[in-house]
């Protein structure tokens, strides 16, 4: 598929009512996705030839997404990138021993605010308590309101604003009280 075709496909996405669209052909997969956030449309293009098999060292673990990042053609999008710089964020800081996540319980996108004009829902050294909401993951046009499981303070937030995220991949960082 050329780039023009792509760009077409993307195009005609953006004109119809279609949220998603996927294709496979042989090892080439497409899949676009469009997402209505701040009354603008935006569109991800994520492209990737299938998974080749590379070894994987233990004592590492930025290795693997350094390898999938240099994997992936030229012509994938910026928030793909993105997304790959941010799982691999360390999941805790190196002094964390007792720090409690708080995971996404879905696959979307995370959101800080339900809004843009409106502050986020929690600081970095903000308290909250069990059941407090944290942020919002749109699934499917729907968004969904996170409550945190434990109460604390909130020491660091492991996801930046309007990125994908992945169902049990940590979003907060809290301090139990």
């Amino acid at each position: 598929m050329t780039f023009q075709e792509i760009q077409e496909l993307i195009r005609l996405l953006n004109k119809s009512n279609l949220a998603e669209f996927k294709m496979e052909e042989g090892d080439f997969k497409l899949s676009i996705r469009t997402a209505l956030y701040r009354d603008v449309k935006t569109t991800q293009v994520v492209s990737a030839p299938l998974p080749i098999a590379a070894p994987v060292v233990a004592s590492s673990p930025a290795a693997p997404a350094a390898s999938t990042a240099a994997s992936q053609p030229a012509e994938a999008s910026m928030s793909a990138e993105k997304s790959s710089d941010a799982a691999a964020k360390p999941a805790q800081p190196a002094s964390g021993q007792g720090y409690k996540e708080i995971k996404s319980p879905m696959v979307g996108t995370f959101y800080r605010s339900a809004n843009p004009e409106k502050p986020s829902y929690v600081e970095i050294g903000q308290k909250v308590k069990k059941g407090d909401i944290v942020c919002i993951i749109e699934a499917m046009k729907l968004f969904n309101e996170i409550e945190s499981e434990v109460s604390g303070t909130i020491v660091k937030v492991l996801v930046d604003n309007a990125l994908p995220v992945e169902y049990d991949q940590p979003l907060f960082l809290v301090e139990p009280d």
